[in-house]
Parts: C-alpha cells; structure tokens; sequence
C-alpha cells in the first residue's frame, strides 16, 4: 500500500508541474492576441489571422493528452489501474492549471467565469466550476481503482456504472459544444464558429450528466463497502 500511495504522489507532482507549463504557455500565448479573457468579441481571433486557436493550438492540446496518457500508463500496473492513472492525472492537471492562471493572473477571477475549454473536434465553451467538478470526480475514482485494484483482484466499475456514465458524458459534451454545433449548422463555417459566445450555461442539465458521470465512482465506494475486511 505504501509502493502506491509514493505512485500517487509522484503522479499529483508530475500533474501539477504539468500543470504551470500548461498555464504559463496560455497566458504567453493569449497575451499575444489579447484574450487573456477569453469571453470577449471574437473570442477564437480567426480574424487576427493568428494560429493561436487554429491548427497549431489543437495539435498543442492533443499532445498534452498524448503526455497525460504516457505518464498513466507508466505509473498503471494494469490496464485498469494504468487508466486510473491517466484520470489522476487529468483531473489534478486540469484543475491545477486554473489555479495557477488565477495565480498568474488576472484571470479567471471567479469560478463561474466563461473558457474555451477545449477546442477538439469543436470549440467546447463553459464555465471554469463545470470541468474541475469533473476533474474531482476522476480524480476520487481514480485513486480507489489505483488502491484496490490488484492483479488477482480486479477492481472497476461494474458494466451498468460505465454504461450510465457514458451518457452523461455525452450529454455533458454536448453541453459544453452546444453552440459551437450551432454555430455550424448555420452554414457560416469557421466565420460562425469564431464568433460564438454563448450567453448562458444550462446548469440544470449539467447537474444531471454530472450525476449520471459519478455512477462508477458511487459503483466502486459500495463494492469497497461490500467487500470482507
């Protein structure tokens, strides 16, 4: 137990050093084109013709996964605990890195404050609370797999939990690019898709995709629960 408790520790390490360079790159980057805040007219800047939010800034999130999913698998002994890993350190890194832009300053100043927070395959757009609630539930589920998951005794959510959980996901995705798909059904294309800046989050809506995403997470605490001391 205590070989893995020093894995978690070196994981939250690598997440939150992950998580300044994340930061710091965004801040570098968004003071160029002024979208420190980046709820304002032409929040996307495709008119500044700058690559910040084209080609270069995808590629520059996808390797971010590329690197969140090498250190889980090192860190994972299974394929479940290696997954577990990579949710660990997602969670810790995404919430870390708003952290340290409010540290960094001067945004976000509030929780609630609107971010693009990813732009695969679409723009996803929020409020800052909306992916660190995420970020929590992964981060819990994830180190029960990596505590209790052994080789001769595997540990992860039964097929209903994950089933459950996928929907939410879905409905939690659709939430955050819900203007986004809007905005290119209307037939303007990137023009349209560079403009959007959504005017309210469907709280209600989020609430249920968050509790229907927590079902493997309440699946693990009760087989923890039911298992013989």
């Amino acid at each position: 137990m205590f070989t893995e408790k020093r894995r978690l520790i070196v994981l939250f390490v690598y997440a939150i050093a992950m998580a300044w360079l994340e930061s710091a790159t965004v801040v570098y980057l968004r003071t160029l084109i002024g979208r420190i805040n980046p709820y304002q007219p032409d929040p996307l800047a495709l008119s500044a013709g700058l690559p910040y939010f084209s080609g270069t800034e995808s590629i520059r999130e996808a390797c971010t996964l590329l690197m969140l999913l090498a250190v889980g698998w090192l860190a994972g002994r299974t394929w479940r605990s290696r997954v577990a890993c990579f949710m660990i350190a997602f969670g810790v890194w995404d919430i870390f890195y708003y952290v340290f832009l409010a540290v960094i300053g001067p945004w976000p100043r509030s929780v609630l404050d609107w971010d693009v927070l990813f732009l695969i395959p679409l723009p996803w757009w929020g409020p800052v609370l909306a992916p660190v609630l995420i970020s929590l539930i992964l981060i819990v589920s994830g180190v029960l797999v990596c505590l209790y998951d052994r080789m001769d005794r595997p540990f992860w959510p039964r097929r209903w939990a994950q089933g459950v959980s996928l929907l939410g996901i879905g409905l939690a995705l659709y939430l955050f690019m819900e203007d986004s798909i809007h905005a290119i059904l209307s037939g303007n294309g990137l023009k349209a898709l560079g403009g959007v800046l959504p005017a309210q989050f469907n709280w209600p809506f989020f609430v249920v995709a968050l509790v229907l995403m927590a079902a493997p997470l309440v699946d693990l605490v009760r087989q923890i629960r039911r298992r013989p001391v």
